[in-house]
């Protein structure tokens, strides 16, 4: 990576622990710190942000910044709680499956985490919901509940779900922007989400990224591509307009 585009990240990630506001909030007895941008209690569209596989990270903090400089309130997610942050790729491959083994769990916490959101002052009826990796299952998980948003997207998602799950209805716009090169995604993986997403009779478009590994937008993994980094966020902000503004 560029060094210096390195130490303009890590500039703007500092910045971004500053002016992102931490929020408490629960699910029963476990604890959850998620973030909002500083625009909190403005009434504008929003969006929930839900983090990689680690958790909250510099992505989803800059991520959220980026979007409150085109108008939104941004909340970034705690899916985990305090206590539960894994310390390494293992812990993360475990606390992760765990979710997306059961669902309803994950689903629940994007609902609070979505609450939070609305209590910051986005508009109800002005709301979607994006997600990196992990955070890009959470996206799918979010219209497959049905939850009241206007589009979710997903960026290196984790696209599979367990073959004993039936399709529904999907009333949300999806976007799901997908590296060609991630070998987390099977062919079968794709076929399928596309056939739910058919019989779900959703309004989605995928956008393939050349060249690209799993996760090609993080300016701080290996795998970063910079110019489809470019080209996805500007897809992400196109779809949000799209369905916000």
């Amino acid at each position: 990576m560029n060094k210096l585009f390195l130490g303009i990240f890590l500039f703007s990630a500092t910045v971004a622990n500053a002016q992102l506001k931490p929020v408490s909030y629960a699910d029963g007895s476990q604890k959850l710190n998620g973030l909002v941008t500083s625009n909190a209690g403005k009434k504008l569209p929003g969006v929930l942000i839900l983090p990689a596989w680690k958790g909250i990270d510099e992505e989803a903090k800059m991520a959220a910044l980026e979007l409150q400089k085109q108008g939104y309130i941004a909340f970034v997610a705690d899916i985990y709680g305090e206590g539960n942050i894994p310390k390494d790729n293992a812990a993360a491959a475990q606390i992760a499956g765990k979710y997306k083994k059961d669902y309803q769990a994950y689903q629940k916490r994007i609902s609070l985490a979505l609450a939070e959101l609305k209590k910051a002052g986005a508009s109800a009826d002005k709301l979607a919901v994006m997600g990196y990796c992990f955070g890009g299952a959470g996206a799918l998980e979010t219209a497959r509940a049905g939850f009241p948003v206007l589009g979710v997207v997903s960026i290196h998602g984790s696209l599979g779900k367990a073959t004993d799950r039936p399709n529904v209805v999907l009333g949300t716009k999806m976007l799901i922007e997908n590296p060609a090169d991630d070998q987390s995604v099977t062919p079968e993986d794709m076929g399928n989400l596309i056939k739910e997403m058919n019989e779900g009779k959703a309004d989605w478009q995928i956008i393939t990224y050349a060249n690209s590994k799993h996760t090609f937008t993080d300016p701080k993994s290996a795998d970063y591509n910079e110019v489809m980094a470019k080209r996805a966020w500007k897809h992400t902000l196109l779809f949000l307009s799209e369905i916000l503004k």
